[in-house]
């Protein structure tokens, strides 16, 4: 059969990983599944995934420390700017210098091979991403809306039990998305070629680690002259990078009045954020902050109707619109997305039907394929638990929590199909139709609302990211087996290190809202479930216009861009314009910054752009954000502590 070309990857072969000499088929193979299955076993399993050391205990070892230390940066930033980034190629470049500066020191014997990094990669993105991924939105919501936290055990419980479903779920998609009708996943064809790349040319992987440490270095510099100056001395507070940037802000713009909404911050974690997003993400959010920040706001303080100053209670008025237009762009965006959903439903079928009949060829992949019982066992074990949780924590019925589980089947479906068109997990989306759909079925029930919904986003985070990892491994001809047990790993010490971390930041609902954590990701959660709790006619007038104007915008800019296609990157993200209704408007304005820089940067310097933006950027992101969290450690951990083992 007729086979696409396959993308170079280097030369020479690095260090005992046959990295060069083995080819990376982004574009797939052509023919009926059993040859497409065939051509993939040939050409690109046979000398390596046969061979080559994988799942072993120092992979493993290694992921979980990565992911655990990771899973604080994006519970971090997802708690500032409701934001997330995966963490795999983050992974691959820390987990390929660190090895390779053990091999020099002598205290690593053997250099960890192209397969063994692609598995730590799997672990560390469950513990890193996937399994706390809703720590900073639902769970964050119930601390608002209850005014305290849920049970340490309990919400160990929930994290832990919805990643197993979720990872479990996505079994049977794996070998129909990936294998048969090939979806690029884009991030897991990216990590893939980092990978491919690090072991090819070892001086590029060199300099792509010193520049990830560079970055982390001076963004923890950056932070601690920001926020933990004070801390070593009270007399160094004047002296802290927050106190010059006040007063250049009060040199600049003025005397705070009203609360002084729109004002400058130092963060470069979110101008590092801005440089990964892209251009028309940052610019939409630096528009939607201005248009809520320097216009609505200002507008509504002077006719009285906002009278607050703090930004937690001027954000009770402004999220509304924002969350709005995130919703309805949201679900709307999911419906378009039509031809997915049928090939999604119409592929279910497919999924099942292997295993009968097999031919010589296919029994060789049910060799190393993921078994379909363990689909099964881990289906039916989290569905007794999610039942058996919500009955205990909420007072779910039974009936409503097995409808939930088989709701999110069908919702991870479509899911991880998106995401393997379009590289965007739609969480927000599917987390939106089961609190509408719950909302109907318990009104006035937040709580069940909430965790009804959690039940659908954290398994369709978890298969997507299970999916875009497998991904990765297909291409560089891993057994999809091992690399499944390396992402099911990561998930132990993902639950323990966000949820313990999650429980000291998070200590009670006073903080979160507010300057520290806007949570803006909780704030459109909550408001979605008060909304259906209370009934919109307990809504002021202002923020009835606020949601009916911003469904509106929201349904707009999704269907502009398909009515005018060679404009549609001048027309703003409506998820991204929506988001910056939820927090303070220096954010908007640094992501806007990092944007700009990363596209001036790929214009005047294509090379230098692919070579260092990644990098730099991640590092930058890791750095600051561990930073953060070991200031507020610092600053408030016995209390946190004693609040934390009370809890």
């Amino acid at each position: 059969m007729a086979e696409s070309s396959p993308t170079a990857a280097g030369a020479s072969a690095s260090i005992n990983s046959n990295a060069a000499d083995h080819p990376i088929y982004v574009d797939g193979f052509q023919g009926t599944p059993a040859e497409i299955e065939r051509q993939w076993y040939e050409k690109v399993y046979v000398g390596r995934g046969d061979r080559m050391a994988q799942l072993t205990l120092r992979a493993v070892l290694m992921g979980t420390i990565l992911g655990g230390i990771l899973s604080l940066t994006n519970l971090y930033i997802g708690l500032k700017a409701g934001w997330g980034f995966g963490v795999a190629i983050t992974a691959c470049i820390v987990s390929y210098a660190t090895w390779n500066a053990l091999l020099k020191l002598r205290l690593a014997r053997t250099p960890m091979t192209i397969l063994e990094n692609n598995c730590m990669q799997s672990t560390a993105s469950a513990a890193g991403y996937s399994t706390g991924a809703t720590l900073v939105s639902a769970f964050s919501a119930y601390v608002m809306i209850n005014n305290q936290s849920m049970p340490f055990w309990q919400m160990m419980a929930w994290v832990f039990v919805l990643a197993v479903l979720g990872v479990t779920m996505a079994i049977p998609m794996k070998r129909q998305m990936i294998n048969t009708e090939q979806l690029r996943f884009p991030t897991g064809t990216a990590s893939a070629v980092t990978l491919q790349t690090l072991y090819s040319e070892g001086k590029k992987a060199a300099k792509s680690a010193r520049a990830l440490t560079i970055g982390a270095v001076a963004a923890a510099i950056s932070q601690f002259w920001m926020d933990g100056l004070q801390l070593i001395s009270a007399k160094l507070a004047p002296f802290t990078l927050g106190s010059l940037v006040e007063r250049a802000n009060t040199a600049v713009i003025g005397p705070v009045w009203m609360g002084r909404t729109v004002f400058f911050v130092w963060d470069p974690i979110f101008i590092a954020g801005g440089a990964l997003m892209g251009l028309r993400a940052g610019a939409s959010m630096l528009l939607g902050g201005t248009l809520c920040w320097a216009v609505f706001v200002p507008l509504m303080q002077a006719n009285g109707t906002i009278t607050g100053s703090s930004f937690r209670e001027i954000v009770q008025w402004t999220l509304w619109g924002g969350v709005s237009c995130m919703v309805t762009s949201g679900i709307l965006a999911f419906a378009l997305q039509w031809r997915s959903i049928v090939a999604a439903m119409g592929s279910m079928g497919r999924m099942f039907r292997r295993g009968r009949n097999v031919s010589a060829a296919e029994s060789v992949m049910e060799r190393i394929e993921t078994p379909m019982s363990w689909f099964f066992i881990g289906q039916g074990l989290a569905l007794i638990a999610v039942c058996w949780l919500g009955k205990v924590t909420l007072g779910l019925p039974v009936w409503e929590s097995a409808l939930a589980v088989i709701i999110t089947f069908f919702l991870a479906l479509v899911a991880c199909r998106v995401t393997g068109e379009t590289d965007t997990t739609p969480i927000g989306a599917m987390g939106k139709v089961t609190q509408l759909l719950f909302g109907a079925l318990n009104p006035g029930n937040m709580n069940i609302n909430l965790m009804s919904a959690n039940i659908t986003s954290s398994a369709a985070m978890a298969s997507a990211d299970l999916l875009t990892d497998l991904k990765s491994g297909y291409l560089l001809g891993a057994n999809p087996r091992k690399q499944f047990l390396a992402q099911f790993a990561g998930i132990f010490m993902g639950t323990l290190a966000s949820v313990a971390a999650f429980r000291v930041l998070v200590p009670n609902a006073a903080a979160l809202g507010g300057d520290q954590f806007p949570a803006p990701a909780a704030q459109a959660w909550r408001a979605v479930a008060v909304a259906l709790s209370k009934g919109l006619d307990a809504l002021e007038p202002v923020k009835l216009w606020s949601i009916a104007i911003g469904g509106a915008v929201g349904i707009l800019l999704v269907l502009l861009p398909r009515w005018f296609p060679k404009q549609q990157n001048w027309i703003p993200s409506p998820a991204a314009m929506g988001l910056a209704w939820t927090f303070h408007w220096y954010y908007g304005m640094l992501f806007c910054l990092g944007a700009v820089i990363a596209r001036l940067l790929e214009k005047k310097n294509p090379k230098l752009s692919e070579a260092y933006t990644w990098p730099v950027a991640s590092g930058i992101i890791a750095g600051g954000s561990l930073m953060g969290v070991l200031i507020i450690f610092w600053e408030n951990g016995p209390e946190m502590l004693r609040q934390f083992l009370g809890g």
